[in-house]
Order: structure tokens, then C-alpha cells, then sequence
């Protein structure tokens, strides 16, 4: 294992992890998620800038294919990014990624038709998008000791669900009160773009005094992968992602063709469930073990997707709320723990950035499958495709359920609880082959990646 310090210098104190550093980083998140959450309705989007020929070709599925070029780009800058964070530290990266977000949502506002600029808008956003949340994510563990990090990456997550919750309901506002149209689709995207340079001048003063100490080497990603192979627990950020795809991308269409008023009633349940397990449950990691966390976060949102089959009326969007929700508050900062644990602090970068890409890889995989689903289910005028989609995505986090249960949450497995009396640069953070959280000293032997 290699013997460099930690990437960037903490900040905070064991005893005071939640200080002034962290709730900038919460108010940034709170932004980005915010600004997010307006997108979701991106499929509307889709729909309105096609022709009646194109319309009845499949726009579900066009929708996924749009999604998942996007996303397909954010996996493949993911391979780079992570070396890049390792090497220039996080607030460079955060700052770029920031700006080509950005560029990606002028885009938006500049596309008046199905084109390739639609493609390559979506394809910058999203780029920018999983650039901002890996530098997040990588920033915040770096301010905290080695068994506080799991709390504190479900800590910032809360602000999140604060974002999505906002998010949602202008979104619904926006399409209740502003005629069809661009009118509807231009304040939405407006929205993207205040909300998104806002958040990077929180970015820059957040990270005005940050200092980087570059390793020695840093290796590639698939090199780094192999040597640090995360385990089940990318099937369990597969999964994830596949929810995500039902949330963000074809939610909005379900609402539209069934005739509800909005998504705001899923969101809003989701988002206070989430926000709320989040802080009464943020050291379970500690206290329960991170493998139970899994079991249960994969537990609501498999139960969570089926219930979509219920919702019938708005008010029945509380029912899948509620439970994917609590599923989702559990599973993320769980995942991210375990995956990026994998990986020595030095290449904390690489290892969060290709966690999170499983992610993105189950909504790319899952996008535009699920929204062929939706078309040849609704062949016939109906919503048949829609029940078709949720249970799909329902079976998937099942079985992945039962191959986690079966294999990592075997073994035991507790965030390294106990402080260590030695200062932080002379041990390292690493993670057994069964997945628990150890702190090493740094003189640990293991030969360096060259």
C-alpha cells in the first residue's frame, strides 16, 4: 500500500466535522441538486421538439438514447477524471466540470429542434454534472478522519434531497402557471444556469484555501480498478442507477400519459423520507454495518418500484415516496463508502470516480431499454408499458438483493470506529478483502503502482 498522505488537508476536527467547510459544501450540493432536479422533465423536453412523424416513431425511447449518449460520455471522462483529481486536486476539476455544465445547458436553451446539438448538449451537461458530484464527494471525505466518512458522505447527501425537493416543485409550478411550450422549457433551463453559477462561486470560496499534494504516480483507472476491484457492491450501484432511470428520466412521461397533475407528490414524500433517515440514521454505518445498510436501501427500492403500479391518483405517489426513499438514503453514502473504501486515500479520486460510474452505467444500460418498454407496452394507446417498466426495474434491484446477500453481506463489516491516537498523515485508510474498514500505519509495506 502506498505511504502518501492524504490528498488535500483536512479542515475540520474529529470532534467538529459539521464547521463552515462543510456547510458550504452542503449549500453547493443544495444548488447543483436543485438545479438537477429541474431536468428531470428532460423527456417533455424530447417529446416537444419533435415532429408528428417522430413522435410516433418511439420518443420514450429516443429519450433513453439521448440519456444514455450523455451518460455514456460522463463513464468514459469518469476513466480520466478520477486520475485527474488525483493529480490536480478537486477544486481544479470541480471549477472545470463546473463550466462545462454549464455550456451544456446553454445548449438546451439554444436547441429548437431534434439535432446532433441536442445530443452534444446533453452529452456536456452531463459531463459536467458527474465531474461537480465526484469533486464534491471526493472533497468532503478528505475533511473528515477515516470512521466519520461514511456519516459524512450521508450527511452532505441530506442536502440533496433539500435540492430535489425545491427542484421538483418549481418544476411543477413552472408547467402549472407558463403556457406549453418553450415558454415552459426556457424557464427551466434558466433556472439550470442561475443555480449553476451560483454554485460555483460557492465552489471557489469553498475551496479557496485547499492545498493539493499530488502522489507520486497516478496509475490508470482500469489498472487501479483491478488492483482495487470494489466487489459486489458495483452491482448494487448498477442497480441504483437503473432506479434513477425510472425517476429521472421516464417518471415525467408516466405522470403525463396517465394524466396526473405532477411529480411533485413523489419527490416531495421521497425527498423528506431521505432527508430525514439520513440524519437519524447517518451512523449506521458505525452502529449496524454498512452490508445491512445495502440490504435494506436495496430492500425499499425494489418494494419502492413495484409500488409505482398503485398510483393511480396523485396522492398515491406517497406510497413509492415514502419507501424509495428511505431505500435511496440508505444505499448511496453506503456504496460509496464501501466502493471508493477499496482504494488507498492517495487515489480517493479514481476510486470515488469509478464507483459513481457504475451508477451512471445502470442508467445508461437501463435508459433506453426501459423506455423500449414503455413504447411496446403502449403500442396500442395505452400505459401498459409503463407497469412493464417498473416491475423491470423492480426484478433487477431483487436480484441483485439476493446476489449481495449471498456473497459481501456474509462477511461482517463496521466503519472503523475507534479514533486512533496517531496523527493522519502517519497512517492510511484501507479496506479487507471482506470489506471492513481498517487504519493502517503508513509504514505498512505493499509495492507501489508504477
Amino acid at each position: 500500500m502506498n505511504a502518501s498522505p492524504p490528498t488535500t488537508v483536512s479542515t475540520e476536527t474529529d470532534d467538529s466535522p459539521y464547521g463552515t467547510g462543510f456547510w458550504l459544501a452542503y449549500a453547493a450540493n443544495l444548488l447543483l441538486v436543485c438545479g438537477n432536479a429541474l431536468t428531470f422533465r428532460f423527456a417533455e423536453f424530447v417529446n416537444s421538439l419533435g415532429t408528428a412523424e417522430e413522435l410516433l416513431s418511439g420518443t420514450e425511447k429516443l429519450s433513453g438514447e439521448i440519456v444514455r449518449a450523455g451518460l455514456i460520455a460522463a463513464i468514459l471522462f469518469r476513466l480520466g477524471l478520477g486520475r485527474a483529481i488525483d493529480h490536480y486536486g478537486p477544486r481544479r476539476m470541480w471549477l472545470l466540470s463546473g463550466l462545462v455544465l454549464l455550456s451544456g445547458d446553454v445548449g438546451f436553451l439554444l436547441v429548437d429542434h431534434l439535432s446532433p446539438a441536442l445530443w452534444i448538449a446533453r452529452i456536456a451537461y452531463q459531463v459536467g454534472l458527474a465531474g461537480m458530484f465526484s469533486c464534491s464527494i471526493v472533497h468532503i471525505q478528505n475533511q473528515v478522519p477515516p470512521h466519520r466518512r461514511t456519516e459524512i458522505i450521508g450527511s452532505l447527501g441530506s442536502s440533496g434531497f433539500v435540492g430535489t425537493i425545491i427542484g421538483t416543485q418549481l418544476s411543477d409550478l413552472t408547467f402549472r402557471f407558463l403556457p406549453p411550450g418553450n415558454p415552459r422549457f426556457d424557464a427551466m433551463f434558466w433556472g439550470v444556469l442561475v443555480l449553476g453559477v451560483l454554485h460555483t462561486l460557492v465552489v471557489f470560496r469553498l475551496t479557496k484555501g485547499d492545498r493539493h499534494a499530488r502522489p507520486e504516480v497516478t496509475p490508470g483507472p482500469f489498472r487501479l480498478l483491478l488492483r482495487y476491484w470494489p466487489g459486489p457492491i458495483v452491482l448494487v450501484a448498477f442497480a441504483m442507477g437503473t432506479g434513477f432511470a425510472v425517476t429521472t428520466v421516464f417518471l415525467t412521461r408516466f405522470v403525463t400519459a396517465t394524466g396526473l397533475g405532477g411529480f411533485g407528490m413523489f419527490f416531495l414524500p421521497y425527498s423528506i423520507t431521505a432527508f430525514g433517515c439520513r440524519w437519524v440514521l447517518r451512523d449506521w454505518g458505525t452502529t449496524f454495518g454498512r452490508h445491512k445498510m445495502v440490504l435494506w436501501g436495496l430492500a425499499g427500492l425494489t418494494v419502492g418500484q413495484m409500488l409505482f403500479l398503485c398510483v393511480t391518483s396523485d396522492w398515491l405517489f406517497v406510497l413509492p415516496g415514502v419507501v424509495c426513499g428511505f431505500g435511496h438514503s440508505l444505499l448511496f453514502p453506503a456504496v460509496v463508502s464501501i466502493g471508493a473504501g477499496r482504494f488507498p486515500v492517495q487515489y480517493r479520486g479514481s476510486g470515488t470516480t469509478l464507483v459513481l460510474g457504475f451508477t451512471e452505467l445502470g442508467t445508461a444500460v437501463a435508459a433506453p431499454l426501459l423506455g423500449l418498454l414503455i413504447d411496446r407496452g403502449n403500442r396500442d394507446e395505452g400505459t401498459q408499458g409503463f407497469a412493464w417498466m417498473f416491475a423491470a426495474a423492480s426484478a433487477i434491484a431483487g436480484i441483485v438483493w439476493v446476489y449481495y446477500a449471498f456473497t459481501a453481506a456474509r462477511h461482517p463489516d463496521r466503519d472503523h470506529s475507534e479514533r486512533t491516537a496517531t496523527r493522519a498523515a502517519d497512517t492510511v485508510e484501507a479496506e479487507t478483502d471482506t470489506g471492513d474498514l481498517i487504519t493502517v500505519p503508513a509504514a505498512d509495506p505493499e509495492p507501489p503502482l508504477e
